[in-house]
């Protein structure tokens, strides 16, 4: 039996139905007319490995197709084997030699010289694809419980609240950088940005703390599925975030 799979980005439904040969049937798959076309990955995450040195790519709780339909697969693929791998073979050069090869790459970005472009700029784009990865996932979204749904209906008085000035954040973000869901030394929940691979562990962070969520909001995030539409990215990240990771983030602080 043959099967063919066509995708037309016009339609939304699966559409069955067979030809004169009794033993051919045609599939048509028909992605939601809210997403543009989205482009398989080939690749298995698991293979992705960083050059000798003091830090390895972590690896991925899913595969590169499995965030369809609000990412697609080789967005994934580019984003984590070629970007992320790359902050973090650089990252391992920039710290070749020196005492920071035996620290925890938090206690670097807390101490970087904001001087030192090449481990500023890989540093950070390591540990907050690191964090951003981690707390995405398929079969997520929904809304968030235990403690964390606490701090943010404390804090933002309700989740829709929440949402809204977190989306809102990203979308006004101008050029490349990350919105964050920080929590601070005083119990409080903050959401800051940051521009190019900065983060809120840095010095020279406008608001510090403890990463919970992380959105990276440079184009080749989204490019490849979402073109120039950062807010459909934007709003269809809300559908990947797992607030069962986001809740286990905030059980490590102490």
């Amino acid at each position: 039996m043959k099967s063919i799979v066509l995708s037309i980005a016009s339609l939304s439904a699966l559409i069955l139905f067979s030809c004169k040969d009794k033993n051919e049937l045609i599939q048509v798959q028909v992605p939601n007319s809210s997403y543009t076309d989205s482009i398989p990955a080939k690749g298995d995450p698991k293979s992705v490995k960083a050059n000798p040195g003091a830090f390895e790519m972590k690896g991925l709780n899913y595969g590169y197709n499995d965030l369809e339909p609000y990412m697609d697969g080789l967005t994934v693929e580019t984003h984590y084997s070629k970007h992320h791998l790359g902050y973090c073979n650089k990252l391992n050069d920039a710290i070749k030699g020196t005492p920071l090869e035996t620290m925890a790459i938090e206690e670097i970005l807390k101490g970087i010289d904001l001087k030192n472009s090449a481990l500023r700029n890989n540093a950070g784009g390591y540990y907050n694809h690191n964090v951003f990865w981690e707390i995405i996932g398929p079969k997520a979204g929904g809304r968030p419980t235990g403690k964390v749904a606490e701090l943010i209906d404390r804090d933002f008085e309700n989740f829709g609240n929440f949402k809204t000035q977190f989306s809102d954040a990203a979308k006004g973000l101008f050029g490349s950088g990350w919105v964050w869901l920080v929590y601070q030394n005083d119990g409080t929940l903050k959401i800051t940005t940051t521009v190019n691979q900065d983060n809120p562990l840095m010095p020279n962070a406008a608001i510090q703390g403890y990463p919970l969520i992380a959105l990276d909001v440079w184009e080749h995030a989204y490019y490849l599925k979402y073109k120039n539409e950062r807010p459909k990215y934007i709003e269809n990240f809300w559908q990947l975030v797992d607030w069962s990771k986001v809740e286990y983030r905030l059980s490590l602080i102490k």
